[in-house]
């Protein structure tokens, strides 16, 4: 069809069973179709292919772990039962995948990665690309924070973590290399609040952020099986709200927390995210996810 303007424009049905779906199909010579799939984008970086019959096709990891959950519940009735906190029963099931050392190797590596996004994020100044003429605030505020030193104002460190989630997203807003942390678009918060932990917190240490992220990779686990972490599907608060809980419950845990406690702090931080939409301007991912990093 062609619009009022006389530009050609093409009218596509919703897949059915995700918005993000594209059809692929591959033709002969003559223009007869050959070939055809159906692959659905359900966030988080997954991506799953429709069956035959209409269902869609997930390939499971059929290896057998000592502690299986698929809900908090369960998940807390292994903590009781082991005496061991979330942190320590996810590793449990990792090691049933690969050794300890690779387990720790990799999360410094990806905790590397967010370092250094955080890192570039304050370094870059400009204007964000897409058009809106988002100007990037991370570079100006660092200055502010280091200028301002070792001051005794009480909200020092809420202004460096909200810093921090802001240098990441501004990052993610211009195409730089990010941690999916559960996504993209919220990929701003989980840094954030380990950069809190090892600026901030007495005693931190690798052994802490090794334990901060196999609880928060825990809790986005119990969101992906039992709700979504796609905006497009759930709106925001499967995103940002999701990374919030997750944070929290994390760093309740690095704090002292009991596992119910930890629950409990991933309760709150998904609480006051509910119905949050996804609305972003222009279909970019600058206004309003880059606040919403720091507000989360």
């Amino acid at each position: 069809d062609r619009d009022v303007t006389g530009v050609q424009t093409c009218a596509l049905p919703i897949l059915p069973f995700h918005p993000n779906g594209m059809l692929f199909r591959a033709f002969d010579k003559s223009g007869d179709v050959i070939a055809s799939r159906t692959y659905y984008s359900i966030g988080g970086g997954f991506v799953i292919a429709e069956s035959a019959d209409g269902g869609s096709e997930i390939v499971a990891d059929g290896t057998p772990v000592p502690f299986p959950f698929s809900t908090g519940a369960e998940l807390l009735a292994h903590t009781r039962a082991t005496g061991l906190p979330i942190s320590g029963v996810v590793l449990e099931n990792e090691k049933a995948r690969r050794p300890e050392a690779e387990v720790r190797m990799r999360l410094l590596h990806i905790v590397s990665v967010m370092r250094g996004c955080v890192e570039r994020g304050c370094a870059t100044d400009g204007v964000l690309p897409g058009g809106l003429k988002v100007r990037r605030r991370a570079h100006a505020l660092h200055q502010t924070l280091a200028d301002r030193g070792e001051s005794s104002d009480p909200l020092r460190a809420i202004e460096w973590v909200t810093l921090f989630a802001l240098a990441v997203n501004e990052e993610n807003a211009a195409g730089g290399r990010v941690v999916t942390a559960p996504t993209n678009g919220a990929a701003g918060v989980i840094p954030a609040v380990l950069h809190y932990y090892r600026r901030f917190v007495p005693g931190s240490s690798d052994d802490g952020v090794v334990e901060f992220l196999l609880t928060a990779g825990t809790i986005g686990v119990l969101y992906k099986e039992n709700a979504s972490i796609s905006g497009a599907e759930v709106g925001c608060q499967g995103e940002v709200g999701s990374a919030c809980s997750m944070a929290a419950g994390a760093l309740a845990e690095l704090l002292g927390g009991t596992p119910e406690q930890v629950e409990n702090a991933a309760e709150i931080g998904i609480e006051h995210n509910l119905g949050l939409t996804c609305d972003p301007i222009g279909g970019l991912v600058q206004v309003p996810c880059i606040e919403r990093n720091a507000v989360a």
